[in-house]
C-alpha cells in the first residue's frame, strides 16, 4: 500500500539505517549465539525489560533483552512479543536460568522471532553499546553516500543534457534503479536504468496518477453569465469548509468530512470560484509502493509543467528518499521556465546575432541602460571552474548571461552599474566600468586588465580604472611582466632578506628609520642591505625611473 499522500519536504539527512543481526552476532567479544528463528533481522533499537508482558512498552524493531525474571508462560510471552513488532528477542543466561528454556526456544522457532543466547560474561550493556555503534557506522557510511549523490546529481545538471543526466546519475547512486520523468497524461518523457518488471511499470504508472491526479475541468455552471454576480463557494461564518482526504493508489474515494450545520446569523460570505486553470502546485507530493518485486516511489515536481518523477528499485535503503529528493528540486528548477520579459528580449538579442545581424540593430533589445563585464578566476582551481561552479557565481552576481571560457576564465555579463559588485569568495574579480552595449567589447578588455592587476596584487576584487588614465600596468600581459621580473631581480632572487627589504624600503618612499621599523631591525643594517642591492643590480637607487621599474618587477615577483 502506498503511503498516504504528503508535502515532500526540502531535502534533509537520512533516518539512521537499521543495524542487521547478524552485524551484531558477527561482534566476537559478545560471544552472542542464534539459537532460533530466522538467521537475520533489523534492529532499530535495544530495550531491556523483565515485565510478564513488554507488550505496551515496546515500539516495535527492538531487539528486547531479558533473564526471564517473570517468564511464566513461554508461548504466551513469545506471541505478545512478536505481536508487539520486536525484531529479535535476547536471553541471557545467569542468574535465573542455567540454559535457555526449550519451550522458550520452540515458542521463537513457533513464531518465527530470532532468538539469541547471551552468555553469563556479556551485560546488556555492553550489547546496547553494540548495537549503537554499529547505527553509528552505519549513518555515517549513509551520511556519505547522500553527500556524494548530492555532488553527483549537482554535476549532472549542469551537463548539456542536465535531464537525462541527472536521471541516469540518479540510477546509478540508487544501485542500478530505473527511473522516468512523466508528463502529466503519464507518457515517459526521459528513462534511465534497467527497466522493471511490466507489473511494476504499470503500478508506478498509477502511482504517478496518484502525487499528480488529473486537474478537475471547470464545470459549465461555474462560468457567470453577463451581467449576474460571479458564483462561488458558500463559506459559512460559523465552521469551516469541507475537508477532503486525498486518495491512494488502491483508487478508493476520498473521504469528505461534512460541514457542521449553521447556526441563524449573517449571510455566509460567498468566495468568487475561479474558472481557469488551477494554480500550479509549489509542494510535490510523494508515495511509495511495491509490486512486481520492485520498490516504487513518485515524485511530483513542482512548478507549472505537473512532472512526476518514478523510481523502481530492486531495494530500498534509509537515504535513498533524501537522494532522490535532491533529484526532484533539481529535475523541478531544469524544467520550470524562468525567463522573464527582460530575459527573454536579450534572448531575441542573441538569437539575432548568431543569424547575423548587427550589433547595433540587435542593441535597443538589450535595454537603453550601461552594461558591465566581469572576469573572474578561481583561488583554488588553477585548471579553471567547472560549469556549475560558474553558473552558481553568476547566481551570486544576478545574472544568467555567464561565459566559463577554456582559459578558465568565467565571464559574466551585467546589466546596469555594478558599483554594487562585492568579492565572492574563492574568486579573483575584475569589474569593468559600465558601457552601452554597443561598447561591449571595450568593456571586456578592461574587465580581462583589471581581473590581471587584481591577481598581480592579490585583491579579491579590482574595479576598472581605465576612464582615469590609470592601470598602466594592466597593458602588459603577466607572464611578460613576470619574465621581466625574473630577469631584472634575478641577483638578489636567493636572498629573501634582500628582496623583502628592497620591497619595504621602496614601498616607504627611501625611509631608512620607517623601513627599519617595518622590518624589526636596526637602520645601519637596512643601509647596508640597500647598499648590497644596488651594487648587485647594477643599478642607481637615487634615480626615480629606475626605482618605478624595480617597484613594477617587484610587484610580479
Amino acid at each position: 500500500m502506498p503511503d498516504a499522500l504528503a508535502p515532500s519536504p526540502a531535502p534533509s539527512a537520512p533516518p539512521t539505517p537499521p543495524v542487521s543481526l547478524a552485524a551484531l552476532l558477527a561482534r566476537e567479544e559478545l560471544g552472542l549465539r542464534r539459537i532460533a528463528g530466522p538467521e537475520d533481522a533489523d534492529l532499530h533499537w535495544v530495550h531491556t525489560s523483565e515485565m510478564g508482558d513488554p507488550y505496551p512498552y515496546l515500539l516495535g524493531g527492538e531487539l528486547l533483552l531479558t533473564a526471564g525474571v517473570q517468564l511464566t508462560d513461554p508461548d504466551h510471552y513469545v506471541s505478545r512479543v512478536v505481536a508487539a513488532g520486536a525484531a529479535a528477542l535476547g536471553f541471557g543466561v545467569a542468574p535465573v536460568y542455567d540454559t535457555v528454556p526449550p519451550a522458550l526456544v520452540a515458542a521463537c522457532e513457533r513464531y518465527g522471532l530470532p532468538l539469541v543466547e547471551v552468555p553469563p560474561p556479556t551485560t546488556f550493556t555492553a550489547i546496547a553499546r553494540a548495537v549503537w555503534r554499529l547505527m553509528a557506522e552505519a549513518r555515517h557510511r549513509e551520511l556519505r553516500r547522500v553527500a556524494q549523490a548530492q555532488q553527483g546529481l549537482a554535476t549532472a545538471a549542469a551537463r548539456p543534457d542536465p535531464v537525462p543526466a541527472v536521471l541516469r546519475q540518479l540510477t546509478a547512486r540508487l544501485d542500478g534503479a530505473w527511473a522516468v520523468l512523466l508528463s502529466a497524461e503519464g507518457a515517459p518523457l526521459a528513462t534511465a536504468g534497467r527497466p522493471p518488471s511490466p507489473e511494476a511499470h504499470a503500478a508506478l504508472t498509477r502511482l504517478a496518477r496518484v502525487v499528480n491526479p488529473p486537474q478537475p475541468e471547470p464545470a459549465a455552471s461555474e462560468a457567470a453569465a453577463p451581467g449576474t454576480a460571479p458564483t462561488g463557494t458558500t463559506t459559512p461564518a460559523t465552521g469551516p469548509a469541507p475537508r477532503s482526504t486525498p486518495a491512494t493508489a488502491t483508487g478508493a474515494a476520498p473521504k469528505t468530512t461534512p460541514a457542521p450545520a449553521t447556526a441563524p446569523g449573517p449571510t455566509p460570505r460567498t468566495t468568487p470560484t475561479p474558472t481557469t486553470t488551477p494554480a500550479p502546485r509549489t509542494t510535490p507530493a510523494s508515495a511509495t509502493d511495491t509490486a512486481g518485486g520492485s520498490h516504487l516511489a513518485a515524485y511530483a515536481l513542482a512548478g507549472g509543467q505537473r512532472l512526476v518523477l518514478g523510481v523502481a528499485s530492486d531495494r530500498r535503503e534509509a537515504g535513498d528518499h533524501t537522494i532522490a529528493g535532491v533529484a526532484v528540486v533539481l529535475l523541478s528548477l531544469l524544467t520550470t521556465p524562468h525567463q522573464g520579459a527582460a530575459e527573454s528580449a536579450r534572448a531575441a538579442a542573441l538569437v539575432r546575432l548568431l543569424l547575423g545581424a548587427d550589433a547595433a540593430e540587435v542593441a535597443p533589445l538589450l535595454g537603453a541602460g550601461g552594461w558591465t563585464v566581469v572576469h573572474a578566476r578561481p583561488v583554488a582551481t588553477p585548471a579553471g571552474p567547472d560549469p556549475l561552479a560558474a553558473a552558481a557565481l553568476g547566481a551570486a552576481l544576478g545574472s544568467a548571461l555567464v561565459d566559463a571560457t577554456e582559459e578558465g576564465v568565467v565571464r559574466v555579463l551585467l546589466a546596469g552599474d555594478a558599483r554594487e559588485i562585492e568579492p565572492q569568495p574563492g574568486w579573483t574579480l575584475g569589474v569593468s566600468s559600465p558601457v552601452p552595449a554597443s561598447d561591449l567589447p571595450t568593456a571586456d578588455l578592461r574587465a580581462e586588465r583589471a581581473v590581471r592587476r587584481a591577481e598581480a596584487t592579490r585583491s579579491p576584487l579590482v574595479r576598472d580604472r581605465a576612464e582615469t588614465g590609470e592601470g598602466l600596468a594592466s597593458l602588459i600581459t603577466p607572464d611578460e611582466a613576470r619574465a621581466h621580473a625574473r630577469v631584472q631581480l634575478a641577483p638578489i632572487a636567493d636572498s629573501p632578506a634582500l628582496t623583502a627589504t628592497l620591497r619595504t624600503w621602496l614601498s616607504l618612499h627611501g625611509s631608512w628609520d620607517r623601513t627599519a621599523v617595518a622590518l624589526d631591525v636596526h637602520r645601519n643594517t637596512v643601509r647596508q642591505r640597500i647598499a648590497r642591492c644596488a651594487t648587485l643590480l647594477d643599478a642607481d637607487l637615487d634615480d626615480a625611473d629606475v626605482r618605478m621599474d624595480l617597484w613594477f618587477a617587484l610587484r610580479w615577483l
